[in-house]
């Protein structure tokens, strides 16, 4: 089987010129996809350059408003989307280090969303480790059982996405489409992610990469180089489409 191509987004002097080129194009994609179903399934990220994309997709999305009289533009149609999220810390609801929490001041309270296209996970309070990721799992089959439209990715220096890290029992061998991760070689410990199966399920992988920490891990993914699962982000591929965007200071190892 031939390997996907990986297309690369490149030539941003910095991370939020990055995202502000990648929320210009979410907000196309989004909007294209609009024209021809009647629900786009969207996967945010955390991270820095995932949640500066999202900060831009808010100030787009305000701007396309305040111009829609005079000068229209491209606007995503907010109450035909599903927003899922690629992992969780499994914190106290509300807690300023989970994901869902980020998303909200960054994109989610500032857009028309209604409220029940979110789906979130659970947290200590309400739900077990365990029960949180199978409860998740259900979701997915439910709301998004022919995979997602657009998957955005962070990636850490050692190419960890989501909370599948090297080597890991939760990437190796998952037991759904959703895993419960506990002893994350990152705090907190314990965490809730999409499996590698959930991610590949994605039209479209959009990886988000900045700065030279990240380099070399962003080579491996453009080079599709995984050997033993030692670069999780090489294994995350889209069924149409695979976007690595990466800034100037991340693109230093990328094959000419």
């Amino acid at each position: 089987m031939s390997t996907p191509e990986v297309h690369v987004r490149n030539g941003f002097e910095s991370q939020d010129e990055l995202a502000q080129a990648a929320a210009r194009e979410l907000v196309t994609a989004i909007v294209h996809l609009q024209r021809t179903q009647p629900e786009v399934r969207l996967v945010l990220t955390g991270g820095g350059a995932g949640i500066a994309t999202l900060r831009h997709l808010a100030s787009y999305d305000h701007l396309a408003a305040r111009s829609a009289d005079d000068f229209p533009m491209e606007r995503i149609d907010w109450h035909r989307v599903l927003i899922f999220f690629g992992d969780e810390r499994f914190l106290p609801v509300g807690d300023p280090e989970r994901n869902d929490t980020q998303a909200d001041e960054a994109l989610l309270q500032h857009v028309s969303v209604p409220a029940e296209n979110i789906f979130r996970y659970g947290a200590p309070e309400d739900s077990s480790l365990d029960d949180a990721a199978t409860a998740y799992a259900q979701t997915v089959r439910e709301q998004a059982p022919d995979g997602f439209d657009i998957h955005l990715l962070g990636m850490g220096p050692e190419g960890h996405i989501n909370s599948l890290f090297p080597h890991t029992p939760e990437l190796k061998n998952p037991s759904d489409l959703v895993v419960a991760v506990r002893d994350c070689p990152k705090p907190p410990p314990e965490r809730v992610s999409l499996s590698m199966d959930a991610v590949n399920t994605a039209d479209e992988v959009w990886l988000l990469v900045s700065g030279s920490a990240k380099a070399e891990a962003a080579a491996q993914v453009a080079m599709r180089a995984d050997e033993e699962f030692q670069w999780p982000a090489a294994l995350a591929s889209g069924k149409k489409k695979t976007l690595l965007w990466v800034d100037e200071e991340a693109s230093t190892q990328l094959p000419e």
